[in-house]
Order: C-alpha cells, then sequence, then structure tokens
C-alpha cells in the first residue's frame, strides 16, 4: 500500500468522523452555551442543570441524525472493503 492510499484513507477516515460526530457535538455546544447564558442571567450555579437538557438535546438529534450517520458509516465501510478486496495498484 502506497503512502498516499493510507493518507487518503487517513483523510476520508478523519471526514466520516466529522460527518457522524459534528451534529451531536455541535447541538450539546449549543445547549450548553444556552444553558450557561441561562445560568449567568438567572445566577442559579446548579451544576447538574446543564446535564439533562443535553442528554435530552443529544439523545433528539441521535434520532434525527441516525439514518444519515449509518448510511454515511455504510458507504465508507464498503469502501473500504471493496480497496481492501482489490488488493494492491
Amino acid at each position: 500500500m502506497e503512502t498516499n492510499e493510507v493518507l487518503e484513507i487517513a483523510r476520508e477516515s478523519i471526514w466520516v468522523l466529522l460527518k457522524i460526530a459534528g451534529p451531536i457535538m455541535l447541538t450539546s455546544l449549543v445547549v450548553g452555551l444556552l444553558i450557561s447564558l441561562f445560568q449567568a442571567l438567572t445566577q442559579i450555579q446548579e451544576v447538574t442543570l446543564t446535564f439533562v437538557p443535553k442528554l435530552i438535546a443529544i439523545f433528539a438529534v441521535m434520532l434525527i441524525f441516525l439514518p444519515f450517520m449509518i448510511e454515511t458509516l455504510k458507504v465508507f465501510t464498503e469502501h473500504l472493503a471493496e480497496r481492501i478486496i482489490s488488493g494492491p495498484s
């Protein structure tokens, strides 16, 4: 396997990782910022207040984006399997 092929697979892997984890991480960031803003405005400094809304938002986003995530992973895995089967080029 050539260096260029390894780098291309690594690039594809990172891209797939970002596409799969991106919606969850962005949701967590936005919900965390909104809760922090709410805590700053109301001066409620309860540490556990951030966990439940974040969990609910993350589960909702996972339910919405799960088909996209599975399809992305499936396509990447099939592409990788095809490369393995085709052997060295």
